[in-house]
């Protein structure tokens, strides 16, 4: 008797064998002619397997007739070839063994449909719905197909502080790390916090990125990619935003600016195909459930030719289209969503990458150009969201990259191993960075990016 999961015992495959079956109901319906269909989930597979219960089964009226969704319980049995629609096989139940009960009064999941509002409310039972466990599935499926992809082009993993005294986007949007007393400090009143009864000496936060701690083993190891959570005190209750989420940030020396979005555009490539190849059944169900134009949307980009576009032309573009955007279009303005959408969907109909932008919308380390306008910053564009990666080449050169810090009024000695990275042995280098929630929202075409994430970290909500 072999121990299967759910996935495997629906293949046909399977067939013949004696096999252990191990799940949650859910739905159980009794037949007249004296036994009962029980459908069990498991996680592995969008889809359930039967499991016919006779009622000769030494529990078959004290249990087996009593099970309601949610309950857990094994199956041992022969797998048939099944007759019903939609199934290969089903399991012939010799054994039936209840492991846990859940009380259909109860019970949030049962038959009724809820909202993906109110199903955030129960984060710790959603994973056993048909959507989060596609979600979790794919999601899964992109992880492993980041670190594949990365493993093979020579990347080395390197795990980046999550503690960190520097600010990498100097936005000033991060979470205070303090071992201080707050009761105590807001009880007195005092002008300055003195940080030397603090743990770490200084102030200290949660990492916006860990992008600069990257570039230093870039700057000896070549190729690094990090893969680790991230934090943004943003108050912001919109569907593209969270406080806490993944980032992927690869980055690499003596590399410029076209050979990163060379691998920006394989990156995204890889991750789709694989998507839509090992979750092919959750694929297919998001394109039925979440959005009918998904398959259709990625296919598209997967047979792309990523389109490169200056920004200052694509501010042209937009200045010229005709089209009434809710944001004005001026050269020095960030793009918003509904411009990129605008390049992506309507005049090129494909991803675009766009590059050298304004200096004065960018951070510190993007390489400065010639013109003293302009930095190699890059920001890939998608159909449907717009911005999905955001990268740039970085500078290199020790005094551009002074003048940068001073201009945005960062104090250059806090950030003096960054600058020794420019003193010794400096070299072109570039990376770019993306959020894994934003990437497994465009995949699986849900709405809200707290959809895709286990226990969304939002304004007001750290439950569990």
């Amino acid at each position: 008797m072999e121990k299967l999961s759910v996935a495997q015992a629906r293949q046909e495959a399977s067939i013949g064998k004696q096999a252990c079956l191990q799940g949650w109901v859910r739905t159980r319906r009794d037949s007249k002619a004296g036994f009962s269909f029980i459908e069990i989930n498991d996680g592995s597979s969008q889809g359930n397997i039967q499991i016919i219960a006779d009622a000769n089964l030494e529990n078959y009226e004290s249990e087996i007739k009593n099970l309601t969704a949610g309950c857990s319980i094994s199956a041992i049995g022969e797998l048939k070839a099944s007759g019903g629609k939609g199934q290969s096989t089903e399991l012939h139940a010799s054994q039936v063994t209840v492991h846990g009960w859940a009380d259909p009064d109860t019970y949030p999941l049962q038959k009724k449909r809820h909202s993906f509002e109110k199903l955030r409310e129960w984060a710790h039972l959603r994973p056993r719905t048909n959507t989060f466990g596609a979600v979790a599935r794919v999601r899964n499926c992109i992880c492993n197909s980041i670190h594949q992809f990365f493993q093979e082009d020579g990347f080395l993993y390197v795990h980046t502080p999550v503690i960190t005294a520097s600010d990498c986007e100097g936005a000033g949007e991060m979470f205070q790390v303090t071992t201080m007393d707050l009761e105590h400090v807001a009880k007195n009143t005092i002008e300055r916090l003195d940080y030397q009864f603090d743990f770490f000496d200084r102030p200290s936060f949660l990492t916006v990125s860990g992008q600069l701690e990257a570039e230093t083993y870039a700057c000896a190891l070549g190729k690094v990619y990090t893969f680790g959570p991230t934090f943004r005190a943003e108050n912001s209750n919109t569907s593209r935003h969270l406080a806490e989420f993944w980032m992927i940030e690869p980055e690499m020396a003596f590399c410029e600016l076209s050979e990163n979005m060379d691998l920006a555009e394989a990156f995204l490539k890889r991750v789709f195909g694989d998507a839509m190849e090992k979750c092919a059944e959750d694929m297919e169900f998001f394109n039925l459930r979440i959005d009918t134009t998904l398959l259709e949307t990625l296919n598209g980009i997967m047979s792309s030719d990523f389109v490169r576009l200056p920004y200052t032309e694509a501010v042209e573009i937009l200045e010229q289209c005709g089209e009434s955007f809710e944001y004005p279009v001026q050269w020095g303005v960030d793009l918003q969503s509904e411009h990129e959408r605008f390049l992506t969907e309507t005049h090129f109909k494909s991803p675009v990458i766009l590059y050298d932008y304004p200096k004065i919308i960018k951070p510190f380390y993007m390489y400065c150009n010639d013109d003293e306008k302009t930095v190699r910053g890059m920001d890939v564009l998608v159909p449907k969201i717009g911005e999905i990666i955001g990268g740039s080449q970085r500078e290199h050169r020790l005094d551009v990259l002074e003048q940068r810090m001073t201009e945005q009024d960062l104090v250059i000695d806090d950030y003096w191993w960054y600058t020794d990275l420019r003193k010794y042995g400096t070299v072109p280098h570039a990376g770019f960075g993306l959020g894994l929630e934003r990437l497994v929202q465009f995949v699986t075409g849900m709405a809200n990016i707290r959809d895709v994430i286990p226990f969304p970290r939002t304004p007001g909500n750290a439950d569990f």
